[in-house]
């Protein structure tokens, strides 16, 4: 089993909260990458620097300005951070961008109807599997921010849920996949102020039913659109909970 985990929301920005996330991961036996995304750090560092941030539907629009500070926040300050604490935990870990290796191309959304900037779609069979296998059967675990590229020179802001359910439909090329969705919450949640309102297990059909109740919403959207879309992939097992219980149970788990 490959472990694909995605860690983000406010644990990248809590130092003790991310560092027993990284304790928890650094244990977790076998194959695994993580992925990160980082966008309270991106939005914090726009506002000192003066640049406007903008979300549609949970998602970020990325103008010229915006994708060079999500670029340094997530390829270098944060994608840093996570690989040396990973190494003081004995976890060789190697920090990448879509870019490097050609990993992860990507292909910028077409501005109809909504205009994103500098924001890319991925294609998960263009992701190179033989690649993330490489490094995993050689003990290195992987460590992707959500920055790729075009192809033609250009860096792209891609939704780090993509990016993880890229990676983890990639890795189920190689071997049966776990995708984890670890964020500050115990899972979906039928009121996001009632931590025992969890929802157990999502469908496409409950899924539709969520969304349309408002229930669903905001970042929530393309969390749970790109587990389905894994789901519907092959990856083995997908689940959504908090970064505290990702070596434990609970949480939502994504069915199809």
């Amino acid at each position: 089993m490959i472990n694909v985990v995605k860690i983000g929301g406010n644990v990248i920005n809590d130092p003790e909260a991310l560092g027993s996330f990284l304790r928890d991961f650094a244990s977790l036996k076998g194959r695994k990458a993580l992925v990160h995304g980082g966008g309270k750090e991106a939005t914090r560092l726009s506002a000192a620097l003066g640049i406007e941030t903008t979300m549609i539907e949970g998602r970020r629009v990325t103008d010229a300005a915006t994708v060079d500070v999500v670029t340094m926040v997530y390829a270098g300050l944060v994608n840093k951070r996570i690989v040396s604490r990973l190494q003081a935990l004995g976890c060789d870990a190697l920090g990448l961008s879509g870019a490097d290796g050609n990993v992860i191309p990507a292909t910028r959304r077409s501005p109809v109807p909504v205009d994103f900037g500098f924001v890319g779609d991925i294609d998960s069979a263009r992701v190179d599997d033989s690649l993330i296998a490489s490094l995993i059967e050689r003990g290195i675990v992987p460590v992707f921010c959500a920055i790729c590229h075009d192809g033609d020179g250009n860096l792209l802001n891609c939704n780090a849920d993509s990016v993880a359910a890229a990676v983890a439909e990639a890795c189920a090329r190689i071997a049966p996949t776990r995708l984890t969705y670890c964020f500050e919450k115990p899972g979906v949640m039928r009121d996001i102020e009632d931590e025992s309102s969890v929802i157990p297990s999502i469908d496409e059909k409950s899924f539709l039913t969520l969304k349309e109740g408002g229930i669903i919403a905001d970042g929530m959207v393309p969390k749970l659109t790109n587990a389905l879309k894994s789901a519907r992939a092959g990856v083995a097992e997908v689940r959504i909970c908090r970064a505290s219980d990702l070596a434990g149970e609970g949480g939502t788990v994504i069915t199809i």
